[in-house]
């Protein structure tokens, strides 16, 4: 059934690539150009990537459940040692493709996600505040559709993952220079009880 689902929504996905154009938009003095389409995306660095498969990893066994007053209780999510204590993807500059150093930590969150049918998370994108209001809110999406897709290839259900975009209105850091922007182009997942 996974296999299935892997599978038609790969084929989703490369219809929506084919069907994206590159779109060249100004904001603030500064040109920003689209170059990544709504879909699923990964660097290949010199080891490659592995889509498919799932690795060792996080377990979501023993202390998994909901309290009594409805929030999750799963030590895995709060340990330091675990890559489910690390939440928080970050980009490049206008782009929605996911680094090589995230992979595992996605992956992690994936089968945690497929062990636990119970858990949500929302997938929080954001941007940093250059472009405009629409440029911005329209990446931050890619951004968390993005996740979204790799999250949902490796195993996690369609009904647990919600994506939401907050462009540049929510940043992590206030200021101006990279330092600032980069800590502010991410993707925040969320743990929820909805």
């Amino acid at each position: 059934m996974i296999t299935m689902i892997n599978r038609l929504l790969l084929a989703v996905l490369v219809i929506a690539m084919a069907a994206c154009s590159s779109t060249k938009q100004t904001g603030e003095g500064v040109d920003i150009e689209d170059r990544q389409p709504a879909e699923f995306s990964i660097e290949d660095g010199e080891d490659g990537v592995s889509i498919g498969g799932i690795g060792d990893g996080v377990s979501g066994g023993e202390t998994n459940g909901i309290g009594s007053d409805g929030s999750y209780s799963f030590t895995e999510l709060d340990d330091p040692d675990s890559p489910l204590s690390e939440r928080i993807i970050y980009f490049a500059s206008d782009s929605n493709v996911i680094g090589n150093e995230y992979t595992s930590m996605i992956e992690a969150h994936s089968r945690f996600l497929a062990d636990n049918p119970e858990v949500n998370v929302v997938l929080e994108g954001h941007t940093d505040e250059r472009g405009t209001r629409e440029y911005n809110l329209a990446l931050g999406e890619r951004r968390a559709k993005s996740v979204r897709d790799f999250l949902l290839l490796q195993g996690a259900s369609v009904s647990q993952v919600e994506m939401i975009s907050y462009g540049e209105e929510r940043p992590a850091q206030s200021g101006q220079g990279e330092s600032f922007w980069g800590q502010n182009r991410r993707v925040e997942i969320l743990y929820t009880n909805r």
